[in-house]
């Protein structure tokens, strides 16, 4: 802000202004000593020149956004944020990426299990999933009200790519109803026990998505409808100022999370990671050979 000239007696403003989230921002790769704190991973940069960091531990994450938003640059940033603990052993991934791994493929050496079709893979190690997150709350019951992600309790994080490739589209009725109970039993249930579920979705319509209520973190990325944005933030976020419909399509990673039990959305973008960065990843950070789903021996990798 500085006066220009002006005649005597007067006083201009110019104001200048910018934004600081309208470039990329590149990937700041993790090393070894890196440290990873479960409850607030760095995925990005928010509004004020701060870090965007997420709660991963005891949440469930909601990405919806249109294509070409921006969906992908998320689901990478938070793993590439989870990577030191995944080489720790303290998180174990599980991917589900229905459309045949083209998104993250790449990292399948990172995975504890990975299925990358939308059927019997799928079914299978949802059922795996289920049946740890019950095991452990029988171990855990009365011990205490949510657990502390080691070696030999790790964080299982499900990240599914397109939800609405398992809940709706193209998909048998009956295998679709069982998908849907699964992951209502996660997302009900796992958090406490260290189960949690990061999805994407380009179409958060109900019918779509009947579980999104129970997802505790939501990220809009560009949507083409204001009624989307409502949907996944709702309509509180966007009279606040979480205007996810008139994010350009040049800012992808670009959106607005809210966070159960906060009343303002926070305006960020996701990291930018590249597949340079990916192959970092997968060289430095691989799990310890023959890590698995605890409970459960079956792994689905990418061949």
């Amino acid at each position: 802000m500085e006066a220009s000239g002006s005649p005597p007696g007067e006083v201009s403003i110019l104001v200048h202004r910018g934004d600081d989230l309208s470039q990329p921002v590149p990937l700041p790769r993790p090393g070894y000593g890196t440290r990873t704190d479960l409850a607030a991973v760095t995925v990005g940069a928010a509004d004020g020149y701060r870090s965007w960091v997420l709660p991963v531990l005891g949440h469930h994450v909601l990405v919806a956004g249109a294509t070409g938003s921006g969906k992908g640059s998320v689901l990478w940033s938070i793993i590439a944020g989870l990577a030191p603990a995944v080489r720790a052993g303290t998180v174990r991934l599980c991917v589900i990426d229905p459309k045949g791994g083209m998104e993250l493929g790449r990292g399948a050496p990172l995975f504890a299990a990975f299925s990358h079709d939308h059927a019997e893979a799928t079914l299978e190690l949802l059922r795996a999933l289920v049946t740890v997150m019950t095991k452990r709350a029988a171990r855990l019951r009365g011990r205490t009200r949510l657990n502390t992600p080691t070696e030999a309790e790790p964080l299982l994080l499900v990240i599914i790519d397109e939800l609405a490739s398992l809940t709706a589209y193209g998909i048998d009725r009956k295998i679709r109803a069982e998908i849907e109970q699964l992951l209502g039993l996660l997302l009900s249930q796992g958090r406490a026990v260290g189960v949690s579920v990061i999805a994407a979705v380009q179409d958060p319509a109900k019918d779509v998505l009947p579980v999104r209520q129970l997802f505790t973190v939501r990220v809009g990325l560009r949507m083409t409808e204001a009624t989307q944005t409502a949907m996944v933030l709702g309509a509180a976020a966007r009279e606040a100022g979480a205007v996810c419909d008139q994010v350009p399509d040049s800012t992808p990673g670009l959106g607005y999370v809210m966070v159960d039990g906060t009343s303002e959305p926070l305006r960020v973008r996701a990291y930018h990671v590249t597949d340079a960065d990916i192959d970092y990843l997968t060289t430095y950070f691989i799990p310890a050979r023959g890590a698995h789903l605890p409970d459960h021996t079956v792994q689905k990798r990418a061949p």
